[in-house]
């Protein structure tokens, strides 16, 4: 069975057979991939998914109204858990990321409602050969970079969007060659 060639790890394998590039409409798992993606910066996606179960745990299962409450002790406490990423940027980013995700289910009506619009409602299906081919950015992703960061999120440039649209299905990036890329474009 051939896979995406970045994946190198039993848990990089599942995400990718299981989870990856499979659409996603739900508001508190867009949520924690929205931060995920932001704690993923210059890093490995491989090091958050070893982290992701020590997040859900710390963060509140990404309860984004327990989340934007956050103060300066749970901060403290954040940043002495081995199993996150303690960055102080990143955890406050995490904090602000929830206010204002809130704000956005606030004006329209589902965090999902907002983020599909970027790409009219519906995934996108690309046909990469190779890695080399997939795009770091595309004009969808600068749009969703813009839009979030004028709305208060932090952590959400055009690159972090992008691989956030991959993860939760906007887009089709599974190589042609990999077997999830057909099962997830049957589903279309």
């Amino acid at each position: 069975m051939q896979r995406c060639s970045w994946t190198k790890s039993p848990l990089d394998i599942a995400y990718d057979d299981t989870e990856w590039g499979v659409p996603q409409h739900d508001d508190r798992m867009l949520f924690e991939l929205l931060i995920l993606e932001g704690a993923q910066a210059g890093l490995s996606w491989s090091t958050i998914l070893k982290k992701r179960e020590s997040y859900r745990t710390a963060f509140d299962s990404f309860d984004a109204t327990r989340i934007a409450r956050y103060g300066e002790r749970k901060i403290e406490q954040l940043m002495g858990n081995p199993g996150i990423v303690r960055n102080r940027l990143k955890v406050a980013a995490t904090i602000r990321n929830a206010q204002a995700f809130l704000d956005v289910q606030k004006e329209f009506g589902t965090f999902d409602a907002f983020i599909w619009g970027f790409v009219g409602g519906r995934p996108e299906t690309n046909s990469w050969r190779n890695l080399k081919e997939i795009p770091a950015r595309t004009a969808e992703s600068d749009a969703m970079s813009k839009a979030l960061l004028k709305r208060g999120f932090k952590f959400v440039g055009s690159t972090i969007c992008c691989a956030f649209m991959q993860a939760v299905g906007m887009v089709n990036d599974h190589l042609i060659n990999c077997f999830r890329y057909s099962e997830i474009k049957k589903r279309l």
